[in-house]
């Protein structure tokens, strides 16, 4: 990218920033006025949301679109927070700018690294000496979904060097929670059934991470397989003028099994 691309890059965001000053404004938009940063944070969770399944579908025109949405709301809470004497969207800007710089000493710096694991090690590094926290897990938000606070959680742990060797030793310990719930179903006392479950999706998510697998993205992909697939199979009982509550659990065994095999 030149420098005549970056400019334009940059006048388009202050084009954006106006914008949002306008519809913030008196004469503005009463819906955008009436926003406050609780509401905009769903709408932004939504925009993340929206783009990561964009970018999982590999549709990049529609990508676009979703990290502009994106852009779009990060400018929108800057413009709520600069109207309340905190900070506004040139500040943030300056933040990440200098943090990007800053931890990477290695470009930016006469520093020398030899290896992208290298490179990881010296922004843990020193985004400990940052934050200056006097835990791991301080930081991990707390409104993330639970399988990307245990994903999360292991990252935070690996960089204590607390972790399994490789993807397939995390495995063997989801084997063993397995079989605890198995265990724990047999006595069928419920609170020992969650727990028992809760450990093996947090092994899980762990064996993932060691397998460089995302288990959110991962999750919500099987969630789209399965929901085209359970689509799929109302319609085969549909074409045959039936409900799939009226089907067998054997035939709706064999359509399943077929289904996934056409779509494999």
């Amino acid at each position: 990218m030149d420098a005549k691309d970056r400019e334009t890059a940059g006048t388009k965001f202050q084009r954006l920033v106006d914008i949002l000053s306008a519809l913030r404004g008196p004469d503005g938009c009463p819906w955008d006025r009436e926003q406050d940063a609780r509401s905009i944070a769903g709408y932004f969770l939504e925009e993340v949301y929206e783009a990561v399944d964009a970018l999982s579908r590999g549709d990049e025109r529609a990508l676009a679109e979703e990290l502009g949405d994106v852009l779009m709301e990060v400018v929108f809470l800057s413009r709520i927070f600069e109207e309340n004497g905190a900070f506004d969207a040139a500040a943030a800007l300056d933040g990440i700018n200098d943090k990007m710089v800053r931890r990477h000493p290695h470009v930016f710096g006469g520093e020398k690294v030899d290896s992208a694991d290298r490179v990881l090690d010296e922004w843990v590094r020193r985004k400990k000496e940052e934050k200056r926290r006097t835990s791991p897990f301080e930081g991990l938000p707390e409104s993330a979904p639970a399988l990307l606070g245990a994903f999360l959680m292991g990252q935070r742990a690996a960089q204590e060097a607390f972790d399994w060797p490789a993807a397939a030793d995390a495995l063997a310990k989801v084997r063993e929670e397995l079989a605890e719930i198995e265990a724990a179903l047999a006595h069928g006392a419920p609170e020992e059934i969650e727990e028992e479950i809760g450990d093996a999706l947090f092994a899980l998510a762990q064996a993932a991470r060691l397998a460089k697998i995302h288990p959110e993205i991962a999750l919500r992909r099987a969630n789209a397989k399965f929901a085209a697939r359970y689509e799929a199979l109302r319609e085969a009982f549909a074409d045959r003028g039936l409900k799939l509550k009226e089907a067998s659990p054997a035939e709706m065994d064999r359509v399943w099994e077929e289904i996934k095999k056409r779509r494999a």
